[in-house]
Parts: C-alpha cells; structure tokens; sequence
C-alpha cells in the first residue's frame, strides 16, 4: 500500500487504492481534479489551500472537514460536491470510505489548541490503517493509534520534532512510517534522516520524495 501513497510536500499527502483521497494539498504543481476524497486537518494555510482543493477536486468529490471549519467553506470556490463534517476521537463510513479521527493538538505550544477540534485522520483503504497525524505533538491519543502505515510530522516549531516522532512511531509500531511537515514551510531537509536514524529497526522508514 505504501506505493500508492505519494508526499507532494509539506504534508500534502494523496493516497490512491479504489479511491483517490488527498490530504491537506498545497502547493499543487499539477490540475489533476482526480479526488473522490479531500480531508483537510485543520483551517491553517499550509494545511488548507481552497486554490489547491480547486487544483484536485471534481464535480462529485467529497471535503472532509473538522465541524469548527463548516463556516469558513464554499462549495462554489472549492468545487466539491459537498461537505462531510468530522469530530475528533470518532468513526466514520463516508460513501463506503472508512475512516477515523484522532485529535491533533499541542500540549504546551499555542499553535493548535486542543479546543480547536482538529483532527488527523485514520484512512482505511486496501485493509490497511493508514494514520496521517496532522500538525500535532505526541499526545496520548496518538499513542493509542493502531495502524499499519504511520505518517507523522518531523519538522519542530510547531509540531513534534524528528526524536519525538521517532519516539510516537516506536511506541505505535506500523509497519511503515513515512515522515511528514519538514523541508519547506518548517524543518530541515536533513530532519528526515534523523527521524529515520532513531525509529526502531522493526519499523520500515520511507522517506517519499517531493516533487
């Protein structure tokens, strides 16, 4: 499942199985409007781009949102069919897709309150359990994630950086973890590597090219 799952940057992530979902995409350097799925963590620009959604979506697609952000979408704008608001610590089936949420938040920085509502997702797709973190830092609900395929931000300042990720990973143990958030808005391209250098050896690290 790994090779269907593609970094564009940042933490601009599209993972392709019977659908094509897209998670936070930014700085999209193509139009493909191939989406069936859009899931947006959290309302901050490099996370949510309406130009980018517009890049990727189609006339049927579905934008998956944290509640706290229904007041700040168009559908016009974004080109989606509609709108699908999720909760954190919850369940979903959306059109056959199943997913889940886990919060994202700080625990000492102010960047992403825990009252904000938002989000990392679970996707499950192909019988695997792919977590993608979002902007957070290790927090207790992170720890408890069960999943297959792990990607977690690396780059610091306003997430975890690339020891405690590397920690969360080798609590959780997936079998893939892929690093996130790093080399461009914040963190250094090198925090891949020292992210890789400290997971546990039992965990395979693929470090996605961006393109």
């Amino acid at each position: 499942m790994a090779e269907n799952i593609r970094v564009l940057t940042h933490s601009s992530i599209r993972v392709q199985g019977d659908k094509v979902v897209y998670i936070d995409p930014f700085q999209m350097k193509e139009t493909p409007k191939d989406a069936d799925f859009i899931m947006a963590t959290h309302d901050h620009f490099d996370h949510f781009s309406p130009d980018d959604i517009a890049k990727v979506s189609k006339k049927d697609s579905v934008l998956v949102i944290p509640r706290n952000m229904k007041d700040k979408v168009d559908l016009k704008e974004l080109g989606v069919g509609r709108i699908v608001t999720v909760d954190p610590g919850k369940a979903y089936d959306i059109d056959g897709l199943k997913i889940e949420t886990v919060p994202a938040y700080n625990k000492l920085k102010p960047f992403h309150p825990k009252s904000a509502g938002w989000v990392g997702y679970i996707v499950i797709m192909d019988e695997k359990r792919i977590y993608i973190a979002g902007d957070t830092d290790v927090t207790k609900e992170a720890k408890q994630v069960r999943c297959d395929i792990a990607m977690i931000p690396v780059g610091g300042t306003y997430t975890m950086d690339a020891v405690k990720a590397a920690d969360l990973v080798n609590t959780i143990r997936p079998k893939v973890a892929i690093p996130t958030h790093y080399g461009t808005v914040v963190g250094k391209p090198g925090d891949a590597d020292v992210f890789a250098g400290k997971v546990h050896q039992a965990v395979r690290v693929e470090i996605i090219k961006k393109y």
